[in-house]
Protein backbone atom coordinates (compact mmCIF):
# COMPACT_ATOMS: atom_id res chain seq x y z
CA UNK A 1 0.00 0.00 0.00
CA UNK A 2 2.82 2.19 0.47
CA UNK A 3 3.98 1.88 -2.92
CA UNK A 4 0.47 2.11 -4.51
CA UNK A 5 -0.05 5.35 -2.16
CA UNK A 6 3.02 7.04 -3.46
CA UNK A 7 2.22 6.58 -7.00
CA UNK A 8 -1.27 8.11 -7.03
CA UNK A 9 -0.23 10.57 -5.08
CA UNK A 10 2.52 11.43 -8.15
CA UNK A 11 0.15 10.48 -11.20
CA UNK A 12 -1.10 13.15 -12.86
CA UNK A 13 -4.20 12.98 -15.69
CA UNK A 14 -7.47 12.88 -15.52
CA UNK A 15 -7.44 9.13 -14.63
CA UNK A 16 -5.09 7.11 -13.20
CA UNK A 17 -5.04 3.29 -13.96
CA UNK A 18 -3.60 0.76 -11.03
CA UNK A 19 -2.61 -2.45 -12.18
CA UNK A 20 0.34 -5.59 -11.46
CA UNK A 21 2.88 -5.60 -13.63
CA UNK A 22 3.59 -8.73 -13.54
CA UNK A 23 0.79 -9.48 -15.95
CA UNK A 24 -1.64 -11.05 -13.64
CA UNK A 25 -4.23 -8.20 -14.78
CA UNK A 26 -4.00 -8.69 -18.75
CA UNK A 27 -2.93 -4.87 -20.45
CA UNK A 28 -5.94 -6.26 -23.02
CA UNK A 29 -8.34 -5.54 -20.60
CA UNK A 30 -7.06 -1.79 -20.36
CA UNK A 31 -9.01 -0.06 -23.39
CA UNK A 32 -12.28 -1.75 -21.58
CA UNK A 33 -11.35 0.16 -18.59
CA UNK A 34 -10.70 3.63 -20.87
CA UNK A 35 -14.31 2.96 -22.67
CA UNK A 36 -16.70 2.60 -19.46
CA UNK A 37 -14.58 5.75 -18.12
CA UNK A 38 -15.29 7.73 -21.17
CA UNK A 39 -19.17 6.15 -20.94
CA UNK A 40 -19.31 7.91 -17.58
CA UNK A 41 -17.88 5.92 -14.89
CA UNK A 42 -15.23 7.66 -12.57
CA UNK A 43 -14.23 4.41 -10.46
CA UNK A 44 -14.09 1.24 -13.18
CA UNK A 45 -13.24 -1.93 -11.03
CA UNK A 46 -12.03 -5.16 -12.59
CA UNK A 47 -13.45 -8.21 -10.97
CA UNK A 48 -11.96 -11.60 -11.58
CA UNK A 49 -14.35 -14.27 -12.90
CA UNK A 50 -11.55 -16.56 -12.58
CA UNK A 51 -8.23 -17.09 -11.12
CA UNK A 52 -5.26 -18.85 -11.97
CA UNK A 53 -3.05 -19.34 -9.29
CA UNK A 54 0.14 -22.12 -8.93
CA UNK A 55 0.77 -21.45 -5.32
CA UNK A 56 -2.52 -23.46 -4.20
CA UNK A 57 -2.65 -22.44 -0.72
CA UNK A 58 -2.73 -18.93 -1.67
CA UNK A 59 -5.37 -20.50 -4.39
CA UNK A 60 -7.65 -21.34 -1.13
CA UNK A 61 -7.19 -18.34 0.65
CA UNK A 62 -7.84 -15.60 -1.58
CA UNK A 63 -11.82 -16.39 -1.95
CA UNK A 64 -11.66 -17.17 1.65
CA UNK A 65 -10.43 -14.15 2.74
CA UNK A 66 -13.32 -12.14 0.51
CA UNK A 67 -16.10 -14.31 1.34
CA UNK A 68 -15.07 -12.69 4.99
CA UNK A 69 -14.46 -9.54 4.12
CA UNK A 70 -17.82 -8.99 2.09
CA UNK A 71 -19.75 -10.64 5.63
CA UNK A 72 -17.87 -8.00 7.78
CA UNK A 73 -17.16 -5.06 6.13
CA UNK A 74 -19.90 -2.27 6.56
CA UNK A 75 -19.73 -0.68 3.13
CA UNK A 76 -19.84 -2.99 0.29
CA UNK A 77 -16.34 -3.53 -0.91
CA UNK A 78 -16.71 -5.42 -4.73
CA UNK A 79 -14.93 -8.85 -4.07
CA UNK A 80 -12.82 -10.38 -5.92
CA UNK A 81 -11.53 -7.16 -7.13
CA UNK A 82 -7.88 -5.86 -6.23
CA UNK A 83 -6.17 -3.15 -6.90
CA UNK A 84 -6.44 -3.68 -11.08
CA UNK A 85 -8.52 -0.25 -11.30
CA UNK A 86 -9.55 3.19 -13.21
CA UNK A 87 -9.62 6.41 -11.01
CA UNK A 88 -11.06 9.47 -12.03
CA UNK A 89 -9.23 12.30 -11.10
CA UNK A 90 -11.73 13.24 -8.46
CA UNK A 91 -11.33 10.01 -7.01
CA UNK A 92 -7.84 10.23 -7.06
CA UNK A 93 -7.75 13.51 -5.05
CA UNK A 94 -10.42 11.99 -2.56
CA UNK A 95 -8.31 9.34 -2.24
CA UNK A 96 -4.91 10.91 -1.36
CA UNK A 97 -6.83 13.23 0.87
CA UNK A 98 -6.98 10.40 3.41
CA UNK A 99 -4.44 10.60 5.83
CA UNK A 100 -4.71 6.93 7.56
CA UNK A 101 -1.32 4.87 7.83
CA UNK A 102 -3.21 1.50 7.23
CA UNK A 103 -4.59 1.90 3.75
CA UNK A 104 -6.62 -1.00 2.10
CA UNK A 105 -6.96 0.57 -1.27
CA UNK A 106 -10.02 -1.09 -2.63
CA UNK A 107 -12.05 -0.22 0.68
CA UNK A 108 -10.87 3.39 0.18
CA UNK A 109 -11.73 3.15 -3.83
CA UNK A 110 -15.25 2.10 -2.49
CA UNK A 111 -15.87 4.76 0.54
CA UNK A 112 -15.36 7.78 -1.68
CA UNK A 113 -18.13 6.70 -3.97
CA UNK A 114 -18.58 7.81 -7.01
CA UNK A 115 -20.04 6.45 -10.01
CA UNK A 116 -19.05 2.86 -9.94
CA UNK A 117 -19.09 0.32 -13.02
CA UNK A 118 -17.46 -3.42 -13.11
CA UNK A 119 -15.61 -4.93 -15.97
CA UNK A 120 -15.15 -8.91 -15.38
CA UNK A 121 -11.40 -10.56 -16.40
CA UNK A 122 -9.80 -13.57 -16.11
CA UNK A 123 -6.71 -13.25 -13.99
CA UNK A 124 -3.88 -15.07 -14.99
CA UNK A 125 -0.62 -16.82 -12.84
CA UNK A 126 2.36 -14.94 -12.93
CA UNK A 127 4.33 -14.33 -16.59
CA UNK A 128 7.79 -14.97 -14.28
CA UNK A 129 9.39 -14.96 -11.02
CA UNK A 130 7.68 -15.06 -7.64
CA UNK A 131 5.88 -12.72 -5.30
CA UNK A 132 7.82 -10.48 -2.76
CA UNK A 133 4.99 -10.69 -0.18
CA UNK A 134 5.22 -13.00 2.33
CA UNK A 135 2.49 -14.90 4.00
CA UNK A 136 2.81 -12.41 7.10
CA UNK A 137 2.77 -10.07 4.83
CA UNK A 138 -0.96 -11.27 3.21
CA UNK A 139 -1.83 -11.78 6.66
CA UNK A 140 -1.48 -8.07 7.59
CA UNK A 141 -2.53 -6.77 4.23
CA UNK A 142 -6.25 -9.13 5.19
CA UNK A 143 -6.33 -7.38 8.98
CA UNK A 144 -5.85 -4.30 7.58
CA UNK A 145 -8.88 -4.45 5.19
CA UNK A 146 -10.75 -6.18 7.97
CA UNK A 147 -10.39 -3.90 10.34
CA UNK A 148 -10.48 -0.61 8.03
CA UNK A 149 -13.97 -1.08 7.34
CA UNK A 150 -15.57 -2.95 10.10
CA UNK A 151 -16.71 -3.11 13.33
CA UNK A 152 -18.12 -5.89 13.76
CA UNK A 153 -15.18 -7.41 15.58
CA UNK A 154 -15.21 -5.20 18.06
CA UNK A 155 -18.79 -5.86 18.81
CA UNK A 156 -18.51 -9.58 18.75
CA UNK A 157 -18.46 -9.35 22.63
CA UNK A 158 -21.90 -8.03 22.54
CA UNK A 159 -23.20 -11.55 20.52
CA UNK A 160 -20.91 -13.05 23.12
CA UNK A 161 -22.13 -11.92 26.19
CA UNK A 162 -25.83 -12.81 24.96
CA UNK A 163 -24.62 -16.07 24.84
CA UNK A 164 -23.46 -16.28 27.87
CA UNK A 165 -26.05 -15.08 29.42
CA UNK A 166 -28.52 -17.48 27.99
CA UNK A 167 -26.34 -20.28 28.74
CA UNK A 168 -26.41 -18.87 32.57
CA UNK A 169 -30.27 -18.40 32.36
CA UNK A 170 -30.81 -21.76 31.14
CA UNK A 171 -28.12 -23.02 34.13
CA UNK A 172 -30.34 -21.42 36.66
CA UNK A 173 -33.29 -23.27 34.93
CA UNK A 174 -31.76 -26.74 35.38
CA UNK A 175 -30.34 -25.88 38.70
CA UNK A 176 -34.22 -25.06 40.08
CA UNK A 177 -35.32 -28.11 38.48
CA UNK A 178 -32.80 -30.50 39.75
CA UNK A 179 -33.82 -32.49 42.81
CA UNK A 180 -29.93 -33.51 43.48
CA UNK A 181 -28.07 -31.49 45.86
CA UNK A 182 -24.94 -32.37 43.64
CA UNK A 183 -26.35 -31.33 40.80
CA UNK A 184 -28.04 -28.43 41.95
CA UNK A 185 -24.41 -26.97 43.26
CA UNK A 186 -22.95 -27.64 39.63
CA UNK A 187 -25.50 -25.76 37.38
CA UNK A 188 -25.30 -22.83 40.62
CA UNK A 189 -21.52 -22.52 39.48
CA UNK A 190 -21.93 -23.03 35.76
CA UNK A 191 -24.53 -20.14 35.81
CA UNK A 192 -22.06 -18.17 37.91
CA UNK A 193 -19.55 -18.33 35.86
CA UNK A 194 -21.64 -18.15 32.18
CA UNK A 195 -23.18 -14.86 33.79
CA UNK A 196 -19.69 -13.04 35.16
CA UNK A 197 -18.07 -13.86 31.98
CA UNK A 198 -21.40 -12.58 30.34
CA UNK A 199 -20.64 -9.28 32.77
CA UNK A 200 -16.96 -9.23 31.25
CA UNK A 201 -17.88 -9.39 27.71
CA UNK A 202 -20.61 -6.76 27.74
CA UNK A 203 -17.56 -4.14 29.56
CA UNK A 204 -15.62 -5.48 26.47
CA UNK A 205 -17.85 -4.65 24.00
CA UNK A 206 -19.06 -0.90 25.55
CA UNK A 207 -15.02 -0.41 25.60
CA UNK A 208 -14.74 -1.43 22.17
CA UNK A 209 -17.75 0.62 20.65
CA UNK A 210 -15.98 3.88 22.72
CA UNK A 211 -12.98 2.52 21.01
CA UNK A 212 -14.19 2.26 17.60
CA UNK A 213 -15.35 6.26 18.20
CA UNK A 214 -11.81 6.53 18.70
CA UNK A 215 -10.06 4.97 15.77
CA UNK A 216 -12.56 6.99 13.79
CA UNK A 217 -11.76 10.66 15.31
CA UNK A 218 -7.84 9.35 14.31
CA UNK A 219 -8.42 8.34 10.91
CA UNK A 220 -10.33 12.08 10.44
CA UNK A 221 -11.98 10.86 7.39
CA UNK A 222 -14.29 13.33 5.75
CA UNK A 223 -17.83 12.84 6.77
CA UNK A 224 -19.03 13.78 3.05
CA UNK A 225 -17.48 14.33 -0.27
CA UNK A 226 -18.86 16.50 -2.69
CA UNK A 227 -18.50 15.17 -6.44
CA UNK A 228 -20.09 18.49 -7.92
CA UNK A 229 -21.80 21.61 -6.66
CA UNK A 230 -24.69 22.70 -8.57
CA UNK A 231 -26.03 26.38 -8.61
CA UNK A 232 -29.13 27.86 -9.85
CA UNK A 233 -28.59 31.25 -12.48
CA UNK A 234 -30.87 33.20 -9.78
CA UNK A 235 -28.07 32.75 -6.93
CA UNK A 236 -25.35 34.25 -9.30
CA UNK A 237 -27.01 37.07 -10.75
CA UNK A 238 -27.45 39.51 -7.62
CA UNK A 239 -23.83 38.31 -6.82
CA UNK A 240 -23.61 40.04 -10.12
CA UNK A 241 -24.95 42.81 -9.15
CA UNK A 242 -22.79 43.50 -6.05
CA UNK A 243 -19.72 43.47 -7.91
CA UNK A 244 -21.17 45.68 -10.77
CA UNK A 245 -22.86 48.05 -7.94
CA UNK A 246 -18.61 47.95 -5.96
CA UNK A 247 -16.84 49.10 -9.76
CA UNK A 248 -19.53 51.54 -9.77
CA UNK A 249 -18.74 52.97 -6.66
CA UNK A 250 -14.94 52.63 -7.46
CA UNK A 251 -15.33 54.57 -10.60
CA UNK A 252 -17.53 57.26 -8.63
CA UNK A 253 -14.62 57.41 -6.11
CA UNK A 254 -11.78 57.58 -8.87
CA UNK A 255 -13.65 60.74 -10.52
CA UNK A 256 -14.10 62.66 -7.08
CA UNK A 257 -10.63 62.01 -6.27
CA UNK A 258 -9.44 63.46 -9.12
CA UNK A 259 -11.52 66.35 -9.87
Amino acid sequence: MGAITAGIKTARGNAVILMDGDFQDPPAVLPQLIDAWRDGAEVVVAVRKSRQEKRKVLAKLFPLFYRVLGALSDYPIPLNAGIFSLMDRKAVDAVNAMEEKSRYLPGLRAWVGYRNTVVYYDRQDRAAGEGKLSFMSRIKYAMDAITSFSYKPLRLSFALFCFSTCVAGLMAFFMLLSKSSVDTAGFAVAASVFFVGGLLLLCLGVLGEYLGRVYDEVRSRPLSIVSTVHRSPAMSVPQLGIVAAQAGNDQNRDVTDAA
